[in-house]
């Protein structure tokens, strides 16, 4: 079969780009590391060597070289306790990596390797990739951090809450504001504050078919000969805009270690909805004590480092705070952020929830606010919550929005993977 000069151009090239054998032997050898090397045969030099050797620092298994060092050798999993070698080796797997690759080494070098001590020193703390969960290890070493870190530390954590800001301030603050407008329609609004489009949808059962007052003339043009016209049986209209708040919401954050990254994502949404005149925002976050960071709302950076991650729960003496604050709670959402090990008075913290649906107030339980999904909790709690018509649920950032719009609006949640909920 007789061939194009452009079909066998391309064939050519096809056959010209297939890797031979020898760049397959390296692409195993990267994967299986220096202990592969034996088998393959096959000797890294250049870039090939100094990515090796990152990845040997962090997930090998024998004795080697340390972090810094060039070229190849045995897997050593330890990046010893040499601040400078550590943030040449955070230099390192900047260079050869993405920064999404580069955020899972970190977090895997401070779990695995235990740097965390490490970042208490302004040079470590200038060379890592901040995200989410280096934000929760500088929280959780807060007391331990000496004051020539602090600064350092306090710039990464506003550079990661500005990242935050910037992808979720704008949905939140659009999707919460239809929803304050749709839960403020009236049925007696004065003519300017009628919405026309849902009074009309509304009274359509209302349509009444009259005969066209010239039939010959009406028929003639329209090719009809009757009119018809909607009565406007109940009007629905917007809400006068007021200064005063709509809506009181009530961010309940627990702070214990597990809930790191939505201690993160709360203090950031607080601060969104803090930003917002028609919503009246509180934020508590608790473990075993209470703390109501209200006044630091401004800031997000500032509640951060007004947390204190780790230590017990006690779910029920936060939400006893929370409901001797409620002053409207028809008007109110309260959003509870936990894993739900409560290490109170479990029947008392139920009861807690149960008196404020009874008097009119939105409950949201979140296991968690983060990207990462539910970490383990309490199932048994899940549970009965669920039974009282709070159900418990993993929340994204991305989802955020949407939970509070519905709450708000007091509709369905919109819960992911309901099926799969507890």
């Amino acid at each position: 079969m007789s061939q194009t000069p452009g079909e066998t151009t391309e064939r050519t090239t096809t056959v010209s780009h297939t890797p031979p054998d020898a760049e397959r032997l390296r692409r195993w050898r990267m994967v299986l590391g220096a202990d592969s090397a034996d088998s393959t045969g096959r000797a890294l030099t250049g870039q090939d060597a100094a990515m090796d050797s990152a990845l040997n620092a962090l997930y090998g298994g024998g004795g080697g070289k340390k972090p810094g060092d060039r070229g190849t050798g045995g897997r050593s999993a330890g990046l010893g306790a040499s601040a400078p070698s550590v943030a040449r080796w955070l230099g390192d797997i900047r260079t050869y990596f993405p920064s999404t690759v580069v955020r899972v080494m970190q977090r895997d070098a401070i779990d695995r390797l235990g740097l965390a001590t490490l970042l208490l020193e302004p040079e470590m703390l200038e060379a890592v990739e901040p995200d989410v969960h280096l934000v929760g290890t500088l929280l959780s070493l807060g007391k331990a951090m000496p004051e020539t870190t602090k600064e350092t530390a306090r710039a990464v954590v506003r550079k990661v809450v500005e990242d935050l800001e910037a992808r979720l301030e704008s949905r939140t603050r659009t999707t919460l504001t239809g929803a304050l407008d749709r839960s403020a329609r009236i049925s007696r609004p004065r003519h300017r504050d009628i919405d026309w489009d849902r009074t009309i949808r509304a009274n359509l059962k209302n349509y009444l078919t009259l005969p066209a007052p010239d039939t010959a003339t009406t028929a003639e043009t329209t090719g009809t000969a009757t009119t018809g016209t909607v009565v406007p049986e109940r009007l629905i209209g917007y809400g006068r805009s007021s200064r005063s708040a709509k809506k009181d919401i009530i961010l309940c954050v627990d702070q214990s270690g597990s809930m790191a990254a939505s201690v993160v994502h709360a203090s950031v949404f607080g601060a969104v909805l803090a930003s917002m005149r028609t919503l009246s925002t509180r934020l508590v976050v608790f473990d075993t004590a209470v703390v109501d960071l209200t006044d630091q709302l401004d800031d997000p950076v500032d509640v951060l480092f007004g947390t204190q991650l780790g230590g017990g729960t006690d779910i029920n003496r936060a939400l006893a705070y929370c409901q001797s604050r409620i002053t409207r709670p028809a008007d109110t959402v309260v959003v509870l952020v936990s894993d739900l090990y409560e290490g109170g008075i479990r029947d008392e913290m139920l009861k807690r929830v149960a008196a404020m649906k009874a008097s009119g107030v939105q409950f949201v339980t979140l296991l968690a606010l983060s990207d990462e999904g539910a970490p383990a909790y309490d199932h048994e709690h899940a549970s009965a919550l669920g039974a009282l018509g709070a159900p418990a649920f993993a929340c994204t950032p991305d989802l955020f929005p949407d939970v509070m719009a519905a709450a708000i609006e007091k509709r369905p949640l919109p819960i992911p993977d309901k099926e799969h909920q507890p």
